[in-house]
Order: structure tokens, then C-alpha cells, then sequence
């Protein structure tokens, strides 16, 4: 996997003449670590669950029950919806049952466990110097609610919220990207998608944005692997969200 070094003065120069007026980023292990914040509640739960196992599972979860909706098996269904289907189905494994072995009450906050991750420690400081140029927006796959509820609990200073629910499409399907360029009024060469997931960057590139690696190696807990990806094929690569902002002139 290529290394994440620092730009040299010559890069950042290009960097800032790039016409970027608006950064989207990535929510999910990219802002935020949710496989820290969910796996802390479980394991605050008092549920006869193993908290690193459990958490990773329900992650895993994520892109086939989208796929679900993609491929039109589930009718359109947000976030929450999903993570609801996928925990109920990893409680049954465990042998746990809603309503029997935990209430649905205790159940449907644990769902809200999503509404409740916390920032890495550079998002908001960096997010913040980023703001003083551009217009900064998440674009996740996190339902609206979701995303505010993220905000409000992160101190994420974000201009706008954008979320696959307002077009009806999972990211990397191209009307997500699309559709956020569209109500910003921007072409989609104006917009910089910053993300940790070398998939959806290729997604946003397919749709003609700029793209920005921000890798995150702890996004996926214990023995978690990242995504590979290829020297050269990303705009810019960042170690964190300050030195995105240092290359950006921020």
C-alpha cells in the first residue's frame, strides 16, 4: 500500500490553484470512529456480546443490506433502517430476541448508537480551517437525521448537509455525488470529495469530482484492513484533515 507523505511546497502551491469551491466528506470512519464510539456503548450495554466482534459485524453488514436496496430486494430504506435490520439479525445469532432478552426501548438506543460517534481528533479543528475557504458538507449514506444528530453531538461545523436519502441513491451510485455539485450550484470539477474510502473516491471521480485520500488506519478496529489503492490515482493525499487544510491554504 503506497505511503501517506507529507506534500512538498511545490504540491501545496497546485494544490491551493485548484478551483475547489466546496470540500463533501465522507461521515463514516472518515470524520467520525464508529467502530471506537459503538463498540464503547456495547460493551457499556452489560449484553453477553463480545463489543470488537459484534461492532465489526454490524459494519460488515452495511454494503450488502445496501445492496439490497441498490438492486431494488429492499424498497428505498435510510440508515437507520438498515443498521436496525442488520442488528436484529446479529442479536438472533447471539441469541438475544427485542422485547425478550433486552427491551425494544433498550434496542432501538442502541440502534442510536450510530447518532452518537464521536470525531477523530483532528475533524472538527481541521473541518473549522477548512470552512474559512470552502463550503464544507458531509455527503454520507447516513440518513439526515443521523447526520444532525452527528453534528450536534461532534461539534461538526458543517455549511450544509447532504445525505444519499435526499436522492434516493447509495453512494457510489453517481446521483449521489451529482446531486450534492447540483444543489450547490458547482460543477462537479469545483468539488473535492474527501474520504477514507478509496471506493468511494473512485465513485466521485467517475462523476468528474476532485478527489482527496484522507486514510484512516484505525477506522476498522482490531485487525481491521483498509482499502488498498494506487499511488497517483487520488488529487491529493492527506495524513489527517490539518494537513488537507495546510495543502488547501486553509
Amino acid at each position: 500500500m503506497p505511503s501517506c507523505k507529507a506534500a512538498s511546497g511545490f504540491e501545496q502551491a497546485i494544490a491551493v490553484m485548484r478551483p475547489y469551491r466546496a470540500l463533501l466528506f465522507d461521515v463514516f470512519g472518515t470524520v467520525v470512529d464508529w467502530f471506537g464510539s459503538v463498540s464503547a456503548e456495547l460493551r457499556a450495554s452489560g449484553l453477553a456480546l463480545d463489543p470488537v466482534a459484534f461492532t465489526q459485524a454490524w459494519r460488515r453488514g452495511y454494503g450488502p443490506a445496501m445492496q439490497q436496496v441498490r438492486s431494488g430486494e429492499l424498497p428505498w430504506t435510510n440508515i437507520d433502517g438498515l443498521h436496525r435490520r442488520i442488528l436484529d439479525g446479529l442479536l438472533a445469532e447471539n441469541g438475544l430476541v427485542p422485547g425478550r432478552d433486552l427491551s425494544e426501548a433498550q434496542a432501538a438506543d442502541l440502534n442510536r448508537a450510530w447518532h452518537r460517534l464521536a470525531p477523530w481528533p483532528d475533524s472538527v479543528d481541521g473541518i473549522t480551517r477548512l470552512k474559512r475557504r470552502f463550503v464544507v458538507a458531509p455527503l454520507s449514506n447516513g440518513n439526515v437525521s443521523l447526520l444532525v444528530d452527528l453534528a450536534r453531538h461532534g461539534g461538526l461545523p458543517w455549511d450544509a448537509i447532504f445525505s444519499a436519502e435526499l436522492f434516493g441513491h447509495y453512494k457510489p451510485d453517481p446521483e449521489t455525488y451529482l446531486g450534492a455539485c447540483r444543489l450547490l450550484g458547482l460543477q462537479p470539477a469545483q468539488v473535492l470529495m474527501v474520504a477514507a474510502h478509496p471506493s468511494d473516491l473512485r465513485g466521485a471521480a467517475a462523476a468528474g469530482l476532485a478527489t482527496a485520500y484522507v486514510p484512516r488506519p484505525a477506522e476498522q478496529g482490531p485487525g481491521g484492513m483498509m482499502e488498498p489503492w494506487t499511488a497517483g490515482e487520488f488529487d491529493l493525499v492527506a495524513h489527517d484533515f490539518i494537513d488537507l487544510a495546510s495543502q488547501l491554504g486553509a
